[in-house]
C-alpha cells in the first residue's frame, strides 16, 4: 500500500511545523481551555509549539510529508535524557502571555502521567484540517511505526480527542486511564508495543 512521501525535517522548517501543529489543533477542545480567547489562539500556540519543536530539531526526530500537509514529532525516551527545553520559562512566557498558568498546568499533567518506561513519545501528529481523513496520518505512524518494530521500541501518546484516539487504536495503541483538564476536558495516553513481541 502506497502512501506520501514522508521526509525528516530540519531545523529551518521549526517554525512551519509549529505553524502547522497550531492550524490542526486551534479547534480542539484541549486549546480551547489552553487559550479561551479564539482571536489570539493561534499565535499563542504557535509560539508554544515553535519551543517544543525547536527541541525535538536538537533532541528528536520531526517528519513531514514532501507538501508538509502533515507533521509528526517524536522524542525518544531511551537511554540518557535529554536536557529541557532551554530558556523555556522565558520563552514560554513570551509564547503564551497571559495564559501562561494554564499552560504550566498541562505541562505538569503530562509530566505526572508520562510512563518511566523506555519508549518514544509521539508529542504531535497534526495534518492541515483541508487534508485530514486523507491517510497522511497513517502514512506518518507507519513511517515511524517501522523504526520502533525493527529496534522492538514502545511507543507513548496523549491522544486530544476521541476520533484521534480511535485513529491510534487502528495501529495498535492501547489506551490507559484518562486524564484531565480543571474543565474535564480529557486527554488519552495510549501506548504501543512493537509489532511482533
Amino acid at each position: 500500500m502506497s502512501g506520501p512521501a514522508i521526509e525528516r525535517l530540519g531545523p529551518g522548517e521549526t517554525r512551519a511545523v509549529a505553524v502547522r501543529i497550531a492550524d490542526a489543533f486551534q479547534v480542539l477542545a484541549a486549546t480551547v481551555w489552553l487559550v479561551p480567547e479564539a482571536s489570539k489562539r493561534e499565535a499563542a500556540l504557535t509560539g508554544h509549539f515553535e519551543i517544543l519543536v525547536d527541541h525535538a530539531m536538537r533532541h528528536g526526530l520531526v517528519y513531514g510529508t514532501a507538501d508538509r500537509a502533515g507533521v509528526a514529532v517524536w522524542f525518544p525516551q531511551v537511554g540518557e535524557p535529554a536536557p529541557p527545553p532551554a530558556d523555556y520559562d522565558a520563552r514560554l512566557a513570551g509564547a503564551c502571555g497571559e495564559w501562561i498558568d494554564r499552560f504550566r498546568h498541562l505541562d505538569a499533567l503530562f509530566e505526572a502521567h508520562h510512563p518511566h518506561d523506555e519508549h518514544h513519545h509521539l508529542a504531535f501528529l497534526a495534518v492541515a484540517p483541508q487534508r485530514q481523513g486523507q491517510g497522511i496520518g497513517t502514512a506518518l505512524l507507519r513511517h515511524h511505526h517501522a523504526v520502533l518494530d525493527a529496534e522492538q521500541v514502545p511507543a507513548y501518546l496523549e491522544a486530544s480527542s476521541e476520533s484521534s484516539r480511535d485513529l491510534y487504536a487502528r495501529h495498535g495503541y492501547v489506551g490507559r486511564e484518562p486524564f484531565r483538564l480543571p474543565d474535564g476536558t480529557p486527554f488519552f495516553p495510549m501506548w504501543r508495543k512493537p509489532s511482533g513481541r
